[in-house]
């Protein structure tokens, strides 16, 4: 697949994996390390609609902001990847890469492709087997999306998409075909 550059104003899905399916969180801290560092290099250059991490990759639904910044947008993912994959690297004694490069994003085009990508992401611990409940998962932004508690996702403007919380919930609950919804979010 053709990487293509991120544009500022656009919206993204951004996946990646370890190579060779190597997991890149192997605990707990791993993975709200590398939500810090994700607050730390990402927040100031996009805006989060959907995220989870599992253990061998990850999936972020994003918009990019339209305000200048001083290197490409691309540059602070790999900036993200490269802190993330040091203190990795520290942690397990380990060396060399961890993920696959270069990092994976298409552009989202329609709102029928990021609502189904919004449940592509929610579903996935679900559909790996990690729990039987995406609610339960917990590295995921579904339940940051139905909580009333402080957040940085964009909440307010993801539930736009669906109208209201309890559509989003509804959309969430029913039984999509999941090579199906594969095949739109994943080309």
């Amino acid at each position: 697949m053709k990487q293509t550059f991120l544009e500022k104003g656009k919206y993204y899905h951004i996946y990646n994996k370890g190579r060779q399916d190597e997991n890149i969180f192997r605990e707990n801290e791993n993975y709200a390390h590398f939500l810090r560092l994700y607050e730390k290099y990402i927040d100031p250059i996009a805006e989060t609609y959907a995220w989870v991490l599992l253990g061998n990759h990850f999936h972020i639904l994003i918009k990019t902001n339209t305000t200048k910044t001083s290197k490409p947008l691309h540059q602070y993912f790999s900036n993200l990847f490269n802190a993330y994959t040091k203190s990795f690297n520290k942690r397990y004694k380990r060396y060399g890469p961890l993920f696959v490069s270069p990092f994976k994003r298409i552009e989202i085009t329609s709102n029928k492709y990021f609502k189904n990508l919004v449940y592509y992401i929610h579903n996935n611990p679900v559909h790996h087997g990690f729990c039987e409940r995406l609610q339960d998962y917990p590295w995921s932004s579904y339940g940051s999306v139905i909580s009333v508690k402080s957040t940085k996702l964009k909440r307010d403007k993801l539930i736009g998409f669906f109208d209201t919380t309890g559509n989003f919930i509804d959309y969430h609950n029913k039984k999509h075909e999941w090579e199906y919804i594969k095949d739109l979010v994943i080309e």
